[in-house]
Order: C-alpha cells, then structure tokens, then sequence
C-alpha cells in the first residue's frame, strides 16, 4: 500500500489556528494536508468541519483553541483512535485533565513546543538526575497581563506600570493557572522537567517590552542552563508570541514525517 498524505483537523481558527490551517491548506507543509477547520464562529473561507466529521477524515487533530477547548473536545480526540497535538499546554496543570487525555483511548498525545525552546535539553537534563532548581521570568506588555480574577486596584497596578513590574511569582502550575493565555510556557517547562513542584514562575510587566521575553534557568546534576526567549508578539493577539503556529506547524510536519503514513 502506497503512502498518503497526513490529514490534518484543526480546532479553533483565532490567531494561531487560522495561520496553521491556512498554511495547510496551501500545501505549506510537505505531507500533510488540511483536513478542516472545527470552529463555530467560522473558518475564514477555509474547509469547515464538525468535530465528529473531523475524528472520521483525520489522522492528526490540532488544538489552537484554547484550555477550555482542551479540556472538552481533547479526550474526545484522543478516544476516537485520533492523534493530538496540543497548543494550550497550560490547561495540563489539571492533573485530572492529564489523566484522562492519557487514558481516554488509542490517540496519542504531543506537546507543541510553542513560544520557546531548550526543552529536550531540560528533559535530557532531567533523566540524568532530578532538577534542583527551575525558574522562567515572563515579560510582556502590561495590557496583556490583565486577569478578571485581579480586583481593581491590581488591575490598575498592572495598566499603569511606568516600568518593570513583578506581577506575580509563584510555582509553575499555580501561575500557568492564573495567567492562561499568556503562560503557557511555564505549564512547558515544567513538563519537561518532569516536576511541577521544582518550577517557579515569575510573571513580569513592562510598559517598554516591545519583544515578549521568556528567561529560563536550571540547574541539577547535569549542569546549569539558562536560556533566553526574546520573540515579536502576534500583532492578531499580543497575549501569544507570533511564532507560535511555526512551532505548530513545525510540530505537524514532524509528525508527518516520523511514519510517513497515517491513515
């Protein structure tokens, strides 16, 4: 039997969704094709699916919607026999969530590298012997750091930053879970060092970042890293760096390389 071309469903058409599908549907990425667009508000002129349409046509479907969307459409993917590449990684601070994408069915789970790199080397690390110690820094521009959960007088504490401003610090998994559109990296990270609890995160404002930036340091039996992240936001939505549906995108072409055939 002759090899096909990896089909390709992608849910939610925002910002990163609708860069990923587009490509796809270009023929942008070798041996992977777009399948369709999952999105009630539409697909901007693209192919567009229901998810249950999708699980039948699809080999691989991609997550670029969100935690919520995660949480709820993801370990039906996953029981459908379907692969899923994840994008909203912060939404995995919710063990139960975790275990029920891992145990919902045949589908596999991958991880999208999104807006930062030094992540093998940080699991390398991490298999040698545990982490001592992990912290990420996050930067962005204050309007972007803005919660619902913050009363007033933070809120504006946040707006009217002059300069730097601690925002918030605090483990991994609580600040992924405070700041959900702009922390997924810290979710990441953690991740890769294979332990929640080890990882601190440090939210930062700063009315002059025109580049959003992510500082990564960690130390273990391995050695000590740093590693620094300094990348454009997205101009659609100044919460998410403009790179990450290359790293999706990168991620799927990957995938559709690894076996060459998905059925």
């Amino acid at each position: 039997m002759g090899e096909v071309t990896l089909s390709v469903a992608v849910i939610g058409c925002g910002a990163i969704g609708s860069i990923v599908a587009r490509a796809l549907h270009d023929g942008d990425v070798p041996d992977a094709r777009l399948a369709g667009v999952v999105d009630p508000a539409g697909a901007g002129g693209l192919p567009e699916l229901s998810l249950d349409a999708a699980l039948g046509t699809a080999g691989l479907v991609v997550e670029a919607a969100g935690q919520r969307a995660l949480a709820e459409l993801g370990p039906r993917v996953v029981a459908s026999g379907t692969d899923l590449l994840v994008v909203s990684i912060g939404a995995l601070t919710d063990d139960a969530l975790l275990d029920r994408l891992n145990g919902a069915g045949t589908g596999r789970v991958h991880l999208a590298s999104g807006a930062i790199g030094g992540l093998d080397m940080l699991r390398a690390a991490a298999r040698m012997g545990p982490l001592d110690a992990v912290r990420i820094v996050t930067t962005k521009k204050p309007a972007g750091l803005v919660q619902p959960w913050m009363d007033a007088a933070e809120a504006d504490r946040v707006r009217s930053a002059t300069g730097p401003l601690e925002v918030r610090r605090g483990p991994a998994r609580e600040i992924a879970a405070a700041f959900p559109k702009s922390t997924n990296v810290a979710a990441a990270v953690a991740l890769a060092a294979g332990n929640w609890d080890v990882v601190e995160a440090v939210v930062m404002a700063d009315p002059g970042a025109a580049l959003t930036s992510h500082v990564i340091t960690a130390s273990g039996p391995a050695g000590e890293y740093r590693f620094e992240i300094r990348n454009r936001p997205s101009p659609r939505n100044p919460t998410t760096s403009e790179v990450v549906p290359y790293a999706v995108l990168k991620a799927v072409g990957d995938l559709a390389a690894r076996t060459g055939v998905f059925r």
